[in-house]
Formats: structure tokens, sequence, C-alpha cells
């Protein structure tokens, strides 16, 4: 079991997660991941949706949060991370920040 992951994400917020200044409704910020992930699933490339969508400032270096380990992150993000395959994108996730996309890369 590998102790390290390499990811990306696209993290969308509402204004009921921690940490936003967005006003956008919980329902609003899951159907635009929701839209994010039909794109993805089009073959939209992941970085340059993550810069254009991502409310996370790693939206800005295509979503890339660079490697990390175990207990790092919120666990149900890093639980899907280091589920995935390199390669492979996640399903949608919610954690306290919102809603996410997980792009593993190694």
């Amino acid at each position: 079991m590998t102790d390290q992951v390499t990811a990306a994400h696209i993290l969308v917020m509402h204004e009921d997660s921690a940490r936003s200044s967005e006003t956008r409704t919980k329902d609003e910020a899951k159907t635009m991941i929701e839209d994010v992930k039909a794109k993805i699933a089009e073959g939209a490339d992941f970085a340059e949706l993550a810069g254009q969508v991502s409310d996370c400032p790693s939206g800005s270096n295509g979503g890339s949060l660079g490697q990390f380990g175990r207990g790092q992150m919120v666990k149900a993000f890093e639980d899907t991370a280091f589920a995935l395959e390199p390669g492979e994108t996640s399903d949608i996730i919610e954690t306290e920040f919102g809603y996410h996309l997980i792009l593993r890369s190694a």
C-alpha cells in the first residue's frame, strides 16, 4: 500500500462551506460540479477546467495539490485519493469545504 499520492482536484464551494466566501447555494454548487464531471467524462481537460472553475487557489496550477501522505487531507478526500488508480478521476465527493473531483496522477 502506498503512503504517498500525487493528485489534483477541482473544488466547488457553497455558502455553507468551511472558509467559503461563495454565495452560491449547496444545490447550485452540486449542479456546477456535476456539469464539470460531465465535461471531464466527455474528454475535457481536467487542469483547464480546474483553472476555470475551482474555488481552491490550486486551480491556478491546474488543481495540482502535489504529493501528500496520509493524515494531510480531510478523511473523505484522503480516502478517495488513495483509492484511485493513477490516471483515474473520482466521483463527486463532499467535504466540509464543498464538492470535489480528484484526479490522481501518481
